[in-house]
């Protein structure tokens, strides 16, 4: 899910924020407490179990024991919470940073900028404060207007059972202008969530120099020949000055980071060690030149900047222009992957559902974005089944392991897809990887925590499969290096099998053997694979005591 944009300009950029050092501790137990903003679970429904593999997987002595507590407090609420809380994660793949910060630190931000409030329409403008608007600020001792506010920004209090897609899109606009210039501070309130979870690594969706990319699109214009319009776009270093606006852009934001995270302090924040990596947004409501431009500067960006991995198309897929220009832009990301192939790319694709689009459009997308567009993962993938011929394109997701980012929640709210309906299930019988994701957390008022738990209570998911999407969640994000895995052994019902490096080890105990350590000092994926494996062992070792000792009374 992406903000969406007043056709036909696309908002103003989301200022890019700067990644740290990829050094994490092992995730402890601590943190705990139960969000009662949540809303509740439901019930499983009768025929969405979990799909088993064929032949059992190995089970050992500790994973049985957790298992069962696990099963001990399904029907326990504050229990079950804190045992997800506490369950070591790997990593969120699929989270917008500006719909990922918590509400309430938004509207605290507005007022700490000066910002006023539109009565009529709930978003915040700049000053000063004139007729039909307020400041802010009066939220923090107005608690009606501050739950006005909360509700407009976020899906708190939506009522049950009504479409949410228009009302999550519409919140974007309306905490613009205070997302916009605090990139980095919402960066430190969202890394502190995630490393509180038991987090280990963030890829997030932004938007570089929304403005520069607009103006130069405008100023080249359209060209169905792809190589043409590609040439203007690189004549007299054009490009070339835009990529290094992004990447001031995104020290500006890093350094806002730092501060807010107190990172160059005693005392820095957990969120500094927190490593994390950026993915390029393109807006697919826009026009096409600016849909290009945009592809092409996160290319770029992703080629000659670590800090950025790789590129998605966002916003709204049902939107007219999303459908009728869609062939087009995976056109477009299949010409510029030839030309960057190391620059990474994850489509959002087939988040669509029945009565949403015509039928016909719901037949196409995600095949579309696999074979033309050169995905190399799927973010949501909710409308599979509708797709032609669909069982043997989930078997070449599965051949190719093309992994689907699933929010759930965001699923749920925006969509209308839960339980049955949703294809979680069919993608991991097909073989399918699937790694959970957050999406807009801020806004649907989630974390990952809670997508654990809801993947659990809705599937019947045991703790060796909730170790199977967390592992998944670092194999097939976008990080540099080898596998601490041999190839193709991460998948649904598998115990994973160390790679050769690794082979006389048990990830994550001991201390590794030469030719392992040498793999996890040359690969920050292996490492923090690894870092994983330790985490699941120290859960483990800690029992259902180290759980309920850290819960909340």
């Amino acid at each position: 899910m992406c903000a969406p944009h007043r056709a036909p300009h696309p908002p103003r950029p989301r200022r890019l924020v700067r990644p740290l050092r990829p050094a994490l501790p092992a995730a402890g137990l601590a943190c705990l407490a139960v969000l009662p903003s949540l809303a509740p679970l439901p019930a499983p429904p009768a025929a969405a179990q979990q799909p088993r593999p064929s032949a059992p997987r190995p089970v050992s002595d500790a994973e049985r024991r957790v298992s069962a507590y696990l099963e001990s407090v399904r029907d326990r609420p504050e229990a079950l919470r804190a045992f997800f809380r506490a369950l070591p994660k790997g990593g969120d793949l699929h989270n917008h940073l500006s719909g990922a910060a918590a509400t309430e630190f938004l509207i605290r931000l507005a007022g700490e900028d000066g910002l006023c409030i539109d009565l009529a329409t709930t978003t915040a403008v700049p000053p000063p404060c004139g007729a039909g608007t307020r400041p802010a600020a009066d939220a923090a001792a107005d608690p009606a207007f501050h739950r006005a506010i909360l509700r407009a920004w976020s899906m708190q209090d939506f009522p049950p059972g009504h479409s949410g897609h228009d009302h999550f899109f519409a919140t974007f606009e309306k905490f613009g202008a205070v997302s916009e210039p605090n990139r980095g501070k919402l960066r430190a309130d969202v890394a502190a969530s995630a490393v509180a979870q038991n987090q280990l690594y963030l890829e997030s969706m932004v938007t570089p120099v929304a403005d520069g990319a607009q103006r130069l699109a405008e100023a080249v214009g359209y060209d169905e020949d792809l190589r043409a319009l590609h040439r203007k776009l690189l004549a007299d270093g054009r490009m070339d000055r835009l990529v290094a606006e992004a990447r001031q852009e995104a020290d500006a934001a890093d350094a806002q980071f730092r501060t807010a995270a107190r990172c160059d302090t005693a005392s820095p924040a957990p969120g500094c060690d927190l490593p994390v990596r950026w993915i390029s947004h393109a807006y697919r409501g826009s026009s096409p030149e600016m849909v290009f431009t945009q592809l092409l500067l996160g290319m770029r960006l992703a080629e000659s900047d670590a800090r950025f991995v790789g590129v998605n198309l966002v916003q709204p897929e049902d939107w007219p222009v999303s459908l009728h220009d869609y062939r087009l832009h995976m056109r477009m990301t299949r010409f510029l992957h030839r030309i960057h192939p190391r620059a990474h790319i994850t489509l959002h694709a087939g988040e669509l559902a029945p009565g949403l689009v015509k039928p016909e459009d719901l037949t196409f997308h995600i095949r579309e974005a696999v074979l033309t567009g050169r995905a190399e993962r799927i973010g949501h993938g909710v409308d599979l089944r509708h797709e032609d011929d669909w069982r043997e394109l989930a078997r070449t997701m599965a051949r190719r392991g093309i992994a689907v980012e699933a929010p759930l929640t965001s699923n749920a709210q925006i969509l209308g897809v839960s339980g049955d309906e949703h294809p979680f299930p069919t993608y991991r019988r097909f073989g399918v990887p699937v790694v959970l994701a957050t999406d807009d957390p801020g806004v649907s008022r989630t974390d990952i925590s809670h997508e654990y738990e809801r993947a659990a209570v809705t599937y019947g998911l045991r703790y060796p499969e909730l170790k199977d999407l967390a592992r998944a969640s670092l194999e097939y994000a976008f990080l540099p290096g080898r596998s601490l895995w041999r190839p193709g052994t991460v998948r649904p019902g598998v115990r994973p099998a160390p790679a050769a490096p690794c082979r006389r080890d048990l990830p994550g105990r001991g201390t590794p053997r030469p030719s392992c350590a040498r793999l996890l000092a040359e690969s920050p994926r292996a490492e923090l694979e690894w870092r994983l494996e330790a985490a699941f062992a120290a859960f483990e070792d800690a029992g259902p005591q180290g759980v309920t000792a850290a819960s909340p009374s």
